[in-house]
């Protein structure tokens, strides 16, 4: 997906686009969704993870950064 204007991206396919991107490095953010409370901003909510995630994550931007 490329980067689009906020006016153009729809947050539900925008989350379904991250989670998989997530998935293909063995991720998975189990409260990612939509902010059903702020719908004009189109937010998407990445919610809470464990710590062990958080570094994971972490590795997995700084391979591709790196890249």
């Amino acid at each position: 997906m490329k980067t689009k204007e906020l006016n153009e991206v729809d947050p539900f396919v925008a989350m379904k686009s991250l989670r998989e991107a997530l998935a293909g490095v063995g991720i998975v953010l189990p409260s990612l969704g939509v902010d059903p409370g702020s719908p004009a901003l189109r937010l998407v909510e990445l919610g809470r993870v464990r710590a062990d995630v958080a570094v994971r994550l972490a590795e997995a931007l700084r391979r591709g950064a790196e890249r």
